[in-house]
């Protein structure tokens, strides 16, 4: 059998894989029959016998994988056992897989006390603290993630201290240190902790391991302008701008950009246009445009304004034209997927940044027309010019508006209307807001022919424009015509559902109509757009009130004075509303805020003094009846109350020389005479004659005066009745009266009763009956002094 097997070569001996393509003879079965050895094998246990020690081979007496047999190695193969076993030959059933053996045993467990498995963990822990302070701080919650970043980074130093026990220091985790350390800088600065945030940047910057943490100055430089150090947040851009390579073009722009506006913060304007116009030439923005402008405005130099401007103007705005969005054909398709981009987030920045540019053109010019040229109208002329000629063209037309609109403000309304009528004959759009703004100003100065007419020239032009409809409802409002004026209000918010003042106006015109809830629900949509609104949170209050419900108007008027505090108006009503509510404590609170901030409303000062008359403090309502006789110097009533308050509080001498003063200036004032005639009376005065005599004289032509209009008419009742020349009659008994009055004795005469009639010198306090002296335990005295009446003599008085 040996002699059939065919050896390697000796110079292959070093390659074990070689002779796998050679054919081997041993492997042949077809000869297996002229075999002898094998057949030998077959008839007797001869194959069964266990190898020798010399030569190990396989069952089937062929060599086994990698034995060795007459010095040669059987090369080695990927064959592995198929399962079969020798106690299979012997009657076991056929398991190749095992599967008699049971399940397999459990893993084995890790060690979670090893220290390995500690540090993972730990800094797993330290990364789920790093992402909850992120995730806090883009909730608004910085207290917290303050918090979670100062764990993270006590953990991380714990981390950092085991890691050092058990390895070297190369396996310290870097970019964990660097995360937390990070996290917590901004964390501390979002926290105004900036002296905590400048520390721990600093941590990271001096590190040379961190090999961008240069880049962080620029965050440092960022806290020292929050700051206000200006200078040395300057240094740091300009240290970060040295570190980062000149490849990062944007970033190395935006800290120029920085680096400029630092500089417009100190006055160094000639530095920061240096910086200004580099960006301006390498990337131009819109920010940077603007600043540049307003560098040279600030030193005054109108060529490089004019230069900056169309700077500005030249920057490319990178968004799609509104053509994008118009449909070209009818594909229900193309026509969904225009539907789906119309406004989606990418369409909004693009708005955004549309409006920018706008805000930003619109701004410089205003700021620059002025300066630029001899007079304002050229300056604004130029800009419009140089507008047009750039592809911002459809602004042109704003700013000509603006320029009505400047006019205004400087109160030359001729030249405004002379503006805006330019635009009559231009585009819809322009010519809809130029007659919206002409509606306006006529509406403001009351000529409501004239703002009716450019109001449906508005709408005519341009029937989706809120303000065109706003004002047309404005205009049919002012003629009473509510029903109608709401339909043009509700139109204006179909059109645009954020138009504040068609909802404002809309809620108005329910008022008028008395649709109370329809009012109320609209000032209630409008609270949710304008929350600190001062006129809606009143209007709200109001509905309440009329509806009756003075809880929900005093909640909704404490919200509206957290908004205008020292609004006297509003906490009037206020204490109103509580003193209807029996609250006297807050009533008078509130009244006397009101008082405090405008001391001229006479309903307050009326309230406060008769507060105070109430709770037994008198000389204190003097205050108020004092201050609203001098802002009604021309009524009785009020100077009649201060004379009062002196003789309800016991100061009759003041009470008395303050009725002789009202007397002075209301001589014909028949209560004014009564009090002094009581008051003269119970004093013992002798001038109580002079006063009983006027008061007379005052009652007889007061009757005189009432008998007079009386009869005038009966008169005149009469004459109706009789249907007469009625007019005639009435000129004459118009001339008799005045004759009869002219015959009266003057106030300087003297005047006699033509009969025995008593004198009524009663009176009737203003400030109501006086209040009844609390009951004592004294007993009255029935006995009358018998000497009451009589004069103590000179003997009688103390020495």
């Amino acid at each position: 059998m040996m002699q059939n097997v065919h050896l390697a070569p000796e110079a292959d001996e070093d390659d074990l894989y070689s002779g796998y393509n050679d054919y081997n003879p041993t492997f042949d079965t077809e000869d297996l029959e002229n075999d002898v050895a094998f057949q030998q094998a077959a008839r007797t246990s001869h194959g069964r016998r266990p190898p020798s020690k010399a030569t190990l081979t396989s069952s089937m007496g062929r060599p086994m994988t990698g034995a060795i047999q007459d010095g040669v190695a059987r090369p080695m193969t990927a064959v592995h056992a198929a399962g079969y076993t020798k106690a299979a030959m012997r009657g076991s059933s056929f398991d190749p897989l095992g599967q008699a053996r049971g399940p397999a045993p459990p893993l084995e467990m890790k060690n979670s006390d090893s220290s390995e498995e500690k540090i993972r963990q730990l800094e797993k822990k330290v990364n789920e603290l790093v992402e909850e302070s992120c995730i806090a701080n883009s909730c608004g919650d910085l207290k917290l993630a303050l918090e979670k970043a100062k764990e993270a980074g006590r953990k991380e130093r714990v981390l950092v201290r085991q890691r050092e026990q058990i390895a070297t220091a190369e396996n310290i985790n870097l970019d964990l240190t660097y995360s937390v350390l990070f996290n917590l800088a901004g964390q501390y600065a979002a926290n105004e902790m900036y002296a905590e945030a400048l520390n721990t940047y600093q941590v990271i910057v001096k590190n040379k391991m961190f090999s961008n943490g240069g880049r962080l100055k620029v965050n440092m430089g960022n806290i020292y302008l929050k700051q206000r150090n200006y200078s040395k947040a300057i240094k740091f851009y300009r240290m970060a701008l040295d570190q980062i390579p000149s490849v990062h073009k944007e970033m190395r722009i935006k800290i120029m950009q920085n680096i400029g506006v630092a500089f417009i913060k100190t006055g160094q304007y000639v530095d920061a246009i240096s910086s200004f116009e580099h960006i301006m030439s390498m990337s131009p923005n819109l920010k940077a445009g603007f600043n540049l402008i307003l560098c040279y405005f600030a030193i005054g130099n109108g060529e490089q304004m004019k230069k900056a401007f169309q700077k500005l103007i030249a920057v490319p705005l990178e968004v799609d034209y509104d053509d994008k969005y118009i449909s070209p054909n009818d594909d229900p398709h193309t026509n969904l997927l225009i539907e789906a981009i119309k406004n989606d987030s990418l369409r909004q920045i693009e708005r955004e940044r549309k409006s920018m540019a706008e805000e930003y053109i619109m701004t410089a010019a205003k700021l620059i027309a002025p300066v630029i040229e001899t007079s304002f109208a050229v300056g604004y002329d130029w800009c419009v010019e140089a507008v047009k000629a750039s592809h911002y063209v459809e602004l042109a037309n704003d700013l000509e508006i603006n320029k009505a609109t400047t006019y205004l403000r400087q109160q030359d309304f001729n030249q405004a209307l002379e503006t805006l009528k330019m635009f009559e004959k231009k585009d819809s759009r322009v010519k809809s807001a130029a007659a919206t703004n002409l509606s306006f100003l006529y509406y403001l100065e009351n000529e409501l022919a004239q703002a009716t007419n450019y109001a449906d020239l508005a709408v005519n032009s341009d029937r989706y424009n809120p303000a065109a409809l706003t004002n047309k409802g404005n205009t049919v409002f002012a003629n009473g015509d509510y029903e109608k004026a709401a339909e043009f209000y509700k139109e204006a918010l179909r059109n645009d559902s954020s138009c504040t003042e068609a909802l404002y106006n809309l809620g108005l015109t329910y008022k008028k109509l008395n649709r109370i809830d329809e009012a109320l629900d609209c000032f209630l949509k409008l609270h949710a757009i304008l929350q600190n609104s001062a006129q809606v949170l009143h209007q709200i209050a109001n509905i309440y009130e009329i509806m009756e419900d003075p809880n929900q108007a005093i909640e909704w008027l404490l919200q509206l004075i957290s908004v205008v505090p020292t609004d006297p108006h509003v906490l009037s009503k206020l204490g109103k509303l509580y003193d209807n509510e029996g609250d006297k404590s807050q009533a008078f609170h509130y009244y006397y805020e009101s008082y405090r901030y405008f001391p001229s409303n006479i309903e307050v000062i009326e309230w406060l003094g008769a507060y105070y008359i109430d709770t037994q403090f008198c000389e204190k309502a003097i205050e108020y009846f004092e201050r609203a006789a001098l802002i009604l110097p021309t009524q009785v009533k009020w100077q009649l109350m201060v004379a009062s308050c002196y003789r309800r509080s016991g100061n009759y001498q003041k009470a008395l020389e303050k009725y002789k003063v009202i007397h002075r200036k209301f001589p014909e004032n028949v209560e004014c005479l009564r009090f002094l005639v009581r008051l003269c009376t119970d004093m013992g005065l002798k001038e109580v004659q002079e006063y009983m005599t006027k008061l007379k004289k005052v009652e007889k032509l007061k009757e005189i005066r009432e008998q007079r209009i009386k009869s005038g008419r009966d008169g005149s009742a009469r004459s109706r009745r009789e249907g007469n020349a009625g007019g005639d009659s009435g000129g004459t008994k118009g001339e008799r009266l005045s004759a009869k009055l002219k015959a009266l004795p003057g106030t300087s005469e003297p005047y006699e009763s033509s009969g025995s009639k008593e004198i009524d010198a009663s009176y009737i306090d203003p400030l109501g009956p006086q209040a009844e002296r609390p009951k004592t335990a004294a007993r009255k005295r029935t006995e009358e002094d018998d000497f009451a009446d009589e004069e103590l003599g000179e003997d009688l008085l103390p020495e």
